[in-house]
Order: structure tokens, then sequence, then C-alpha cells
């Protein structure tokens, strides 16, 4: 991560200060001091042991948006950063799965002329999905 942060300021003059770790196992009060340490304010990530993240999705005061600390009685709040998990793994909505290099949603297909036109509904289904993610 280091390594890749490097790149980025040198490559790009910026640097990240949001992570997202699409498939980490194992999760722990050392990747948020580590994470902090490396200028992280903000993590995305969407494993998490799964009675706790059953949990937070049905909790109505939005659990799975958190402050995520270390240790507090050896850090107090000095390395917490802001934290989100998603409700689904990866992050996409059922129905757009695509280009993953395993069996794939169809694509959005734009061109009417083609039977296989399906731009309309599934721009419906994209805003609702997000329109329920909202909430």
């Amino acid at each position: 991560m280091m390594e890749g942060h490097e790149w980025i300021q040198q490559t790009l003059g910026v640097k990240p200060t949001i992570g997202w770790d699409i498939d980490t196992f194992g999760h722990s009060a050392a990747n948020t001091r580590i994470y902090s340490e490396l200028g992280f304010e903000a993590m995305f990530f969407s494993r998490m042991e799964g009675y706790e993240k059953h949990v937070r999705v049905q909790e109505a005061n939005r659990g799975m948006n958190f402050l995520w600390r270390p240790d507090k009685e050896h850090f107090g709040n000095q390395h917490q950063i802001m934290t989100v998990v998603f409700s689904i793994d990866y992050c996409h909505p059922a129905g757009f799965l695509v280009g993953a290099g395993y069996e794939a949603d169809d694509p959005f297909v734009t061109d009417e002329s083609l039977s296989t036109y399906n731009a309309k509904d599934k721009a419906v289904d994209l805003i609702n999905w997000a329109q329920i993610q909202t909430k």
C-alpha cells in the first residue's frame, strides 16, 4: 500500500486520504491505526463478520457508518477514521455485475434498434437501488 501511495503521489501529485478495501478478511483495531498512519481519513469495505454485519444492517441509526477506533485506552481518538461498510459484497447492485471475468449480468444496451435494448429499464433499476442505499 505504501508503494502504491508513493506512486500516486509521484505520478498524480495526490496523497490518498480515502481507502476502498474491496475484499479483505479479518479487520481489527490494528487496521485502523495503520490506515490512519498512512493518512486515511475514511475507509470503505464490504467484508465484516457475518453476525455483526447483519445486526448493523438492521440498525435504524445507520450502523454501517461509524467512527472506527483502535484501542481507545491507548490512543484515545487519535487514530479514528470514518468507516462505511457496504451492505452487499463488492458493492454492486444485483443485475449490474459486468466484466468481472465470470458469469456477468447483461450490460446496458443503449441502441434502441437492437432486440437486447434495456437501457431504460436498467437505468430505472439503478436509480431505485441508489435511492434505497441512501436510506
